[in-house]
């Protein structure tokens, strides 16, 4: 437990031994916040040191897109570039059983025929400011970790209201180094969004699953949005200029993003948890998922075409969590785990004043870990899937959480966050009933085979039934699938909700309790001293290396850099660059058919290319999920790459970084305007990106 006491030797000593000690940093390595810039390696190793001016102009040119990726602005007027499989959930949306968006691809050859998006979120990093202080304040004096955790919720809500209703910007409490920092990031927020082109997935997700994550590689992996405000074409003054000869093997370049998460700060126990526990878990639930999947879309054209992005990003997400799974299982990387945990634990434990303040918390973390794993299958299988459900039970939490005061309220719920939920809940994306049905019935079924039918949140969501039978009932009786009645029930409160005959709602009235729970045991046993342990050995990491660590992802915006260059695979070496020459090689050598089979307009239009047009790239800028659809630039901050993938030697990165062999894969600028001059008969969208003529 950590007290009162404890808090104030930890603030004594934040500055003892800064520079005592220095933690070895890899060259490359690193997700930086743009608050602490890696200036002294990039003016040591590269004789390159960004100003105020060039991280103000990258940061605000970046974008955090709400359905899980990066972009940024290439022009002027809101337009914006992400992956095609970070904007792939949009196009699923928009498509209908007679437009298949995802497949055939799309081009607005004029404003007025740009599609607005259902649901899609652009968030751009306008300010940030460390509020670690305030925080810190008022869990000073909590008696528990459970009571340090409602104090730092009551005060995160609070410092986030404030800055809302003061800014009118979306206000973000984001947590650093595991607890050690806490900044208050303000956002501008897009909600009106509109599809500008997207090309045919086949050549979007050229080779597929067996390509994905590897090099060489051949896709066009891009798409083109554009932001909205008032009606019109955004005004975005800060945006990347296009260089489309990009960059040369060798030359530094910079990745400015949103990575979703790492653990690299974790402590060994943690890591050995995820081994141990966690992966193979999440491998099954993966393999489970997509053979359901696969079944539902050998149905018919019109399933295989609702299920194909959740199938994909099902893919996607069992391949980065194999790979990573395999570093876990790496002797090596975790001897350099342990070595790296035991390093900053000695040296807290020959202090006799950082032993006292912080050499509690490894085993504080090691105790809840051991908590997880008996209870773990719990909180794991109660649950119902299907987005209906996940609609339903929101509504109903937000009934209960909406007459707390904000301090006390669930994340969701809390004012600040309240415009991004509603925003969520009432999406006008299409619902389809007959794969919500197999979702809910296979859910269901995989909660009695691991918990037992006699689980009462089980016994309480089946009510006598097989989960077929009552998947079938809670599908076809609710009408969830209204934006109307979502809302209706939403802003009618709990009134409405009690007096509710929706089956789905009714379900999630009855299991609310068990949710909660569950939620409850969560925060007490896992969640508050996790924390508590955690901001622990973040002020130790901090009194022994300073800040010359970088912290965890968390989602938002980060600065690596690296150099194009190639690496060792297979015997022999990866080149820095691939061609259009290469795309129809490996079509060529698989015969044209399956996963490499090229789209009509790639396979008739070989002869008006330039084949010696540079396609993809790699680079040495450490990166990890999240960062899809980030832009690479150079040292003049000029548009030069669009990461969309990693290799898969990085996959381990997610615990440790290694140059050798990690590397960013991007697609190149020269690539992007030759296909869409050349193919796609886009000349005023290749003429917006290279700066010839301006949307009117």
């Amino acid at each position: 437990m950590q007290t009162g006491a404890h808090r104030a030797l930890a603030a004594l000593c934040l500055g003892v031994a800064l520079v005592t000690w220095a933690l070895p940093v890899y060259a490359g390595e690193g997700m930086w916040t743009f608050d602490n810039p890696p200036r002294k390696q990039l003016r040591e190793v590269y004789g390159f040191e960004p100003t105020q001016e060039w991280l103000d102009h990258l940061r605000l040119a970046c974008v955090r897109v709400g359905d899980g990726g990066s972009g940024s602005f290439v022009s002027p007027n809101g337009l914006l570039l992400t992956n095609d499989h970070v904007g792939r959930g949009q196009l699923q949306k928009l498509s209908t059983k007679d437009r298949d968006l995802v497949a055939d691809g799309f081009y607005a050859r004029t404003m007025a025929e740009e599609l607005k998006c259902p649901d899609l979120e652009l968030n751009v990093l306008m300010s940030m400011e460390n509020v670690t202080g305030r925080v810190q304040s008022a869990i000073a004096n909590a008696a528990s970790p459970r009571e340090a955790l409602d104090a730092r919720r009551a005060v995160t809500a609070a410092i986030a209201r404030e800055a809302a209703e003061k800014t009118g910007l979306k206000a973000d409490i984001v947590t650093l180094y595991n607890g050690g920092e806490y900044w208050l990031y303000l956002y501008k927020r897009y909600t009106d969004v509109r599809l500008v082109m997207a090309p045919e997935v086949q050549i979007a997700f050229f080779g597929g699953d067996p390509d994905n994550f590897t090099f060489p590689r051949y896709d066009l992996d891009i798409t083109f949005f554009r932001a909205y405000e008032n009606g019109l074409p955004a005004n975005t003054a800060q945006y990347l200029k296009w260089k489309s000869a990009g960059a040369k093997d060798g030359d530094l370049v910079f990745v400015s993003g949103h990575p979703g998460s790492t653990n690299r700060l974790q402590t060994y126990a943690q890591t050995e948890y995820q081994r141990d526990v966690a992966y193979p878990a999440r491998l099954r639930t993966y393999a489970r998922t997509l053979e359901l999947l696969r079944k539902y879309s050998a149905r018919g054209p019109e399933q295989a075409r609702q299920a194909a992005g959740n199938i994909f990003g099902m893919e996607n997400a069992k391949k980065a969590s194999e790979g990573e799974y395999r570093g876990l299982l790496d002797k090596n990387l975790m001897a350099k785990k342990l070595g790296e945990d035991r390093d900053l634990r000695d040296r807290v434990n020959g202090n006799p004043v950082w032993q006292k303040a912080y050499g509690w918390a490894w085993d504080t973390i090691a105790t809840v870990l051991e908590r997880q794993k008996s209870m773990g299958r719990q909180g794991t299988y109660r649950t119902i899937r299907g987005r209906l459900f996940q609609m339903a039970l929101q509504i109903v939490q937000a009934a209960g959480e909406l007459r707390k005061p904000n301090g006390e309220r669930q994340g969701p719920f809390q004012e600040a966050n309240l415009p991004g939920t509603k925003f969520r809940l009432f999406s006008p994306a299409p619902v389809y009933p007959e794969l919500e049905e197999v979702q809910v019935a296979d859910g269901l079924a995989e909660a009695v085979e691991n918990i037992g039918a006699e689980d009462p949140f089980v016994r309480a969501a089946l009510d006598g039934r097989t989960p077929e039978a009552a998947a079938r009932e809670l599908v076809a009786g609710t009408a969830l699938a209204s934006v109307d009645v979502r809302k209706q029930l939403f802003d009618g409160g709990e009134a409405a909700v009690a007096a509710s005959k929706d089956p789905m709602i009714l379900l999630a009235e009855k299991l609310i309790p068990y949710v909660n729970e569950n939620r409850k045991w969560t925060e007490r046993f896992v969640t508050g001293p996790t924390t508590s342990a955690g901001e622990a050995i973040g002020k130790a990491r901090f009194a022994v290396y300073g800040k010359s660590v970088n912290p965890d992802a968390t989602f938002t915006l980060r600065l690596s850099y690296g150099t194009l260059k190639g690496y060792p695979m297979n015997g022999t070496k990866a080149p820095a660059m691939t061609t259009l020459f290469g795309l129809y090689d490996r079509a060529a050598g698989f015969g044209n058919r399956g996963a490499w089979e090229l789209p009509r307009r790639f396979a008739d239009g070989e002869g008006k290319l330039t084949l010696s047009t540079p396609l993809n790239f790699v680079c040495t800028c450490d990166i990890i999920g999240g960062n899809s659809g980030s832009p690479v630039v150079d040292r003049d901050g000029a548009f030069v790459g669009l990461i969309f993938d990693g290799n898969i030697e990085s996959l381990p990165g997610r615990f440790m970084y290694d140059e050798e062999s990690n590397r960013a894969v991007a697609v190149h600028p020269a690539g992007i305007i030759e296909c869409l001059r050349k193919l796609y008969n886009a000349g005023p969208l290749a003429d917006e990106l290279e700066g010839v003529t301006q949307v009117q």
